[in-house]
């Protein structure tokens, strides 16, 4: 939890575990109901995440929080790191009694579905046992699939009517138990009425000489049994999307070296105090923000600033937590430790733009919110009509009227519009190498205006290369001495020198005498002649650098390039060597931009690179607009500014320092050849890294959310159409039932075209 003084009031923030949800509309009744609270400024709850993010004064206290969200049905705990693997688990356990429910559901729903489908005609060569058709065992199959697997949806319905509102979970409730109630009521007035309640004359008298009524207990086990795979299929994902956290976590060392008065001993990272002592050896990750007091070393910053090329870290230099130290020993002292290090609070800033409110709420339950206490409101009148005026007194006949409106209702169109939408948009865009994460994804990655694209890894390969290289004196000899006295070098721009002179084909050499000037260059002794190689200031004033050379240099780092320079002594005349080492770009990035342009995308580099270097890259892919020397946080805040000026904004990277902006933007795009944190924090993984790959999802975005419109638009045109002719008498049950399947399939056949498409 955090606080802050605003005013003379104390605001405090904190981030709660929710269980029990089971759609989008418990969200929004959780958020409120805390809203409701007093003292509490602000709440949003995350379905997706399971979380509710609340700021609140010194008037509220999170018990009164904690005892909210459980007077409206629902358990809730405080989120923190220390307890995060704890609910891991239990969210875990309840996706595993999903996965359960849905095969214990399927194990019971697959006969009544071949009872329904062996009666189609194309399919009449099936063998049709005559027990699938007799009621009660119909009954007995469809029975557990609807008390028992569907008891969640009958819960949450429960819920949503005692606040006053409606969902899907309501639709799935009413529809289902209309078909199952409807077909239980025929069972028993038929069984009545031949004065054998039991079928028994059914055995021995078979199918075609037993008169068996319309049944629809299949309708209901099928339904709950699709929708019971779709809730399954929901929180794997939402397992996954939580995993970010998990290891950006992981980047904490569990241990760290503190200074003692009898030497060094090793304590776990969390018990590290401000201005303690710590030792660092080479390879090992930085436990705490803190500045250098000892030592010299490269460090590994890309999970930071996404930049792949080390920085030198000597006295006073600053380094931080979970970044890795190069190879060096280096003494520090702490300066950040715990919640207030630069690594938590990348995480603070993922967990809060992920509780954030969804751009676009689900239209199923939009439509439901009305349509559903419509359908109940006319239903109950028409039974009325019937029963007190147009046929007075016959209670059958004005139930089977009002029946016919409530299956004539049933959400099977509207239920199958948005997944099979989904199903068959994700299936095309996977086969293309596309991941939608869900489909509120997909619906946002159809309206987005901007696209925001880090630099290294994303727009560039990620990996230093020679792009250019000029000397004064023998080339051959230049080129392997330089890559002979890099070749023992673990840093990248001496990995970048010595690839390139391999692919040149020349030898390289075992240097002898090999001496390092920290942050600067080495020198070695290569077939007894002596080579330098480093930055401009390794060199002597009095060595008189050329000045071709110096101005081509400059050239260079005014295009963003990294220079180094090498010298080989032994020879009369001079022997200078200049190399000029960037990120390459990715072979296709300028026509992916392009493409984004042309379909009205405006693009925004991001980077933490230096302003040069994100000129250099800008100028030369087409992007306009950029900023640059930008922290993690930095992004987050620049696309959050976007997004109050209205603009739905997108975010392609590649590394945990981007993991942030992912997470803000209403579209996170990762780039597949990423790091884990980077994919699991995006809504949209691009497998291959190919940036032509993001013009593809916003077109099949774009696609797939017109065909869910043109679903729920067919699904309730042919509602709207039955209920009237119900209401009339004129549409009995099995003919509202037939209607409700075509339906059904006319959705289904609709969105196949988007494989076409």
């Amino acid at each position: 939890m955090n606080s802050e003084i605003k005013g003379e009031e104390k605001v405090s923030d904190i981030t709660l575990d929710l269980f029990g949800m089971t759609c989008a509309n418990c969200a929004r009744r959780i958020e409120t109901g805390l809203n409701k609270v007093p003292g509490v400024e602000e709440a949003r709850v995350n379905f997706a995440r399971e979380t509710a993010f609340v700021r609140f004064e010194h008037t509220a206290d999170i018990p009164e929080l904690l005892s909210k969200v459980e007077s409206l049905g629902y358990s809730a705990k405080e989120h923190s790191e220390a307890n995060y693997k704890e609910t891991e688990q239990l969210h875990k356990k309840e996706r595993e009694k999903l996965r359960t429910r849905f095969f214990i559901s399927l194990a019971f729903a697959l006969p009544l579905f071949y009872s329904m489908v062996s009666h189609f005609s194309f399919l009449e060569f099936l063998p049709n046992p005559k027990a699938l058709m007799h009621p009660w065992i119909q009954f007995l199959l469809a029975s557990p699939i609807q008390f028992w697997i569907g008891f969640p949806f009958y819960k949450s319905a429960y819920r949503a009517i005692r606040n006053g509102s409606a969902n899907m979970d309501v639709l799935v409730a009413l529809g289902t138990s209309a078909a199952f109630g409807y077909s239980l009521i025929l069972s028993i007035s038929q069984g009545l009425s031949q004065g054998d309640f039991f079928f028994v004359s059914f055995w021995a008298e078979g199918l075609h000489h037993h008169s068996i009524p319309p049944l629809y207990y299949e309708t209901s086990a099928v339904l709950l049994c699709f929708i019971i795979a779709g809730k399954w299929m929901e929180s794997e994902a939402k397992g996954k999307s939580s995993s970010a956290i998990q290891t950006l976590l992981e980047l904490k060392p569990e241990n760290a070296r503190v200074k003692k008065e009898n030497g060094w001993s090793e304590i776990p990272s969390e018990y590290v105090k401000k201005d303690d002592l710590l030792q660092v050896r080479p390879g090992e990750k930085f436990p705490v923000d803190a500045i250098v007091i000892e030592g010299f070393s490269s460090v590994d910053e890309s999970m930071l600033t996404g930049e792949s090329i080390p920085l030198d870290k000597n006295k006073d230099s600053k380094v931080f937590g979970g970044t890795v130290n190069g190879n060096g020993t280096l003494i520090i002292k702490a300066v950040s430790v715990g919640s207030d290090t630069l690594l938590s609070s990348i995480i603070r800033t993922v967990e809060e733009a992920q509780s954030s409110k969804a751009p676009i709420q689900k239209i199923a339950d939009k439509i439901s919110s009305i349509f559903v206490p419509v359908v109940i409101l006319i239903s109950i009148f028409n039974f009325l009509l019937w029963y007190l005026f147009l046929e007075t007194g016959d209670i059958g006949s004005a139930l089977e009227k009002s029946i016919a409106i409530l299956v004539i209702a049933c959400p099977c169109a509207l239920g199958l519009a948005t997944p099979i939408s989904i199903l068959v948009g994700t299936g095309k865009a996977a086969s293309q190498g596309i991941l939608f994460r869900n489909s509120e994804v997909l619906e946002a990655t159809s309206n987005l205006d901007l696209i925001a694209f880090d630099k290294t890894g994303t727009i560039t390969e990620g990996n230093p290369a020679v792009t250019d290289y000029k000397f004064m004196g023998e080339e051959s000899d230049l080129l392997s001495a330089s890559a002979s006295a890099e070749s023992g070098s673990s840093h990248p721009l001496g990995k970048a020198i010595v690839s390139f002179v391999e692919k040149k084909g020349y030898k390289i050499e075992n240097p002898m005498n090999l001496q390092t000037v920290p942050g600067l260059g080495i020198s070695a002794d290569i077939k007894e002649k002596r080579i330098k190689i480093g930055k401009l200031e390794f060199f002597e004033q009095k060595e008189n650098v050329p000045k071709d050379l110096f101005d081509i240099s400059n050239r260079w780092e005014n295009e963003g390039k990294t220079i180094v320079w090498a010298r080989l002594y032994g020879f009369e005349d001079p022997n200078w060597i200049i190399f000029a080492i960037e990120d390459t770009i990715r072979e296709n990035a300028k026509s992916a931009l392009e493409k984004l342009q042309s379909l009205g995308i405006d693009t925004l580099l991001l980077t933490g690179d230096h302003v040069s270097v994100a000129q250099s890259i800008a100028s030369k892919v087409g992007i306009k607009n950029l900023h640059a020397s930008l922290l993690p946080k930095d992004k987050s805040t620049i696309l959050e500014n976007l997004q109050k000026e209205g603009k739905k904004v997108g975010m392609t990277g590649d590394g945990i320092n981007d993991s942030p902006a992912l997470a803000k933007a209403d579209v996170g795009f990762a780039m597949g050849t990423g790091t884990g944190v980077a994919i699991e924090t995006a809504g949209v993984v691009l497998v291959k890294g190919d940036l032509e790959k993001i013009s593809e999802a916003i077109q099949i975005s774009r696609s797939t959310t017109r065909n869910i419109r043109q679903n729920f638009f067919w699904a309730l045109a042919y509602n709207s159409l039955g209920i009237p002719i119900a209401a009339a008498g004129l549409l009995a049950p099995w003919i509202a039932g037939a209607m409700m399947a075509f339906s059904s399939v006319s959705v289904v056949l609709n969105a196949l075209r988007l494989k076409r498409t």
